[in-house]
């Protein structure tokens, strides 16, 4: 029975935004005369993994059992403009479901869906609540098709974009076109995100400050200050703003062949309290305890560099990477427990076999951590999202990822989902793991 409640909520949704898509034709409004906007989403997801070979678990491993889990959600999107070139957009949202194992035992965890908190019950939060000011600094005019946070007009090529408030890093930073949306495209954290991208956030993945975009011709520039967490992956933010974050993105359009390209180089520091690996078993080895970072965390820097490549190679199909490195003595804050990857991945529209609504796309992705890293896994010390207890054989945790979407009313798309993973949480003692999934999401 978990789950109806806001199912119920996401049907009654889409009867909603059916009536409101017929209003909108009848009417023909222009979306340069946009002056308010209401967008919704609903997103099902259901995973499972059969049984898989695990001679030991520990406290943050996937459970060996077959198992499965749910995740639903609800968000509006509500936005008003109210002088020129300013927007203020609020994203409430209903949550509920749990990720497998309760988003433990994979760094390249499975389902972006799934988030570090889980409830059986639904629950509402306010996700974003932010306002953006946009500064027209000239060249040509393009249109912009309205969209999730987005009004519907036109934009010039040459302009500044300032965004303050509440909302995602990534809403912003290393947003590649073929892997970035866990409700539309892939679902694998480490595929949708660079997996060493430790971006300032919450729980949820959201968090407050202010970013900057500088669009020049084929240019763009990106810099952003965000607050971190009160302590790593937390479920509240640091309410004095003493703990932040400082990142920074290149971004280079070009042609090539005549299809579109980009190459986006990005780079965060963050200061903070954050625990070594040394020192935590430094500590260990004296106490003859299990070795934890939150017992020798101080306050110091944190930093990682990211690649993020996209490229439409023909008509209706693109490929892309990423590869990441980070600061691997230090433990991870909010996000993987990764200190470099690699993925490599493309996606394909259906207009080339006919069906111009799905897609089909694959990508794998292969991440590693530090010595230091695999000494504190393999004490018993325990990550964000992984720590069997022990680690004698490391080996780098590599996943496959496909999907096949499909529409199955004019609103709805439904996704097959399917990823291998070898060496889950690093260890080549366990696995491999199969994981399944189903995903159904509206949008309007």
């Amino acid at each position: 029975m978990r789950g109806l409640g806001i199912i119920a909520l996401c049907a009654a949704s889409l009867l909603a935004a059916g009536a409101h898509a017929q209003d909108a034709a009848s009417a023909d409004k222009p979306a340069a005369d946009e002056r308010w906007a209401f967008h919704w989403q609903g997103t099902f997801t259901e995973q499972a993994h059969p049984g898989f070979a695990s001679p030991y678990r520990g406290p943050h491993s996937l459970d060996p059992a077959a198992r499965g889990n749910e995740t639903a959600d609800l968000t509006l999107y509500a936005g008003v403009r109210p002088w020129k070139g300013g927007e203020i957009w609020i994203d409430p949202e209903i949550d509920q479901g749990f990720g497998l194992s309760n988003t433990l035992g994979l760094a390249a965890f499975p389902s972006g869906e799934a988030y570090k908190v889980g409830k059986s019950s639904p629950y509402l939060r306010m996700q974003r609540l932010f306002v953006r000011q946009t500064i027209d600094l000239g060249g040509d005019t393009s249109k912009v098709d309205p969209d999730l946070n987005v009004f519907g007009g036109s934009q010039s090529a040459n302009r500044l974009v300032l965004t303050v408030g509440k909302f995602s890093v990534v809403d912003v930073f290393d947003n590649n076109s073929y892997a970035h949306d866990p409700r539309n495209d892939f679902m694998n954290w480490a595929i949708v995100d660079t997996a060493t991208f430790d971006y300032a956030a919450d729980a949820w993945g959201y968090t407050a400050g202010g970013a900057a975009e500088l669009y020049e011709g084929d240019w763009a520039f990106r810099l952003g200050v965000f607050d971190l967490s009160d302590v790593p992956n937390s479920t509240r933010l640091e309410s004095g703003f003493d703990e932040f974050q400082v990142l920074g993105e290149i971004e280079r359009d070009y042609k090539w062949n005549g299809h579109a390209g980009k190459l986006r180089v990005n780079g965060f520091l963050s200061r903070g309290r954050m625990g070594t690996y040394a020192d935590a078993l430094a500590l260990a080895d004296a106490t003859h305890t299990t070795p934890d970072t939150a017992l020798v965390r101080q306050y110091r820097s944190r930093t990682g560099i990211a690649i993020d490549w996209e490229q439409e190679v023909a008509k209706a199909v693109g490929v892309f990477a990423r590869a990441g490195w980070d600061q691997g003595d230090v433990e991870p804050y909010e996000f993987e427990d990764m200190d470099n990857t690699y993925a490599v991945g493309a996606s394909v529209k259906g207009s080339r076999w006919n069906r111009p609504d799905d897609v089909w796309a694959i990508a794998g992705e292969v991440g590693g951590i530090s010595k230091a890293h695999e000494a504190y896994l393999a004490d018993g010390g325990l990550g964000i999202l992984v720590g069997d207890g022990k680690l004698p054989h490391e080996g780098d945790e590599r996943v496959l990822e496909t999907f096949y979407s499909v529409p199955v009313a004019k609103t709805v798309h439904a996704s097959f989902d399917y990823q291998v993973f070898q060496n889950p949480a690093f260890n080549r003692d366990r696995g491999p793991v199969s994981v399944f999934g189903i995903r159904l999401h509206f949008q309007h």
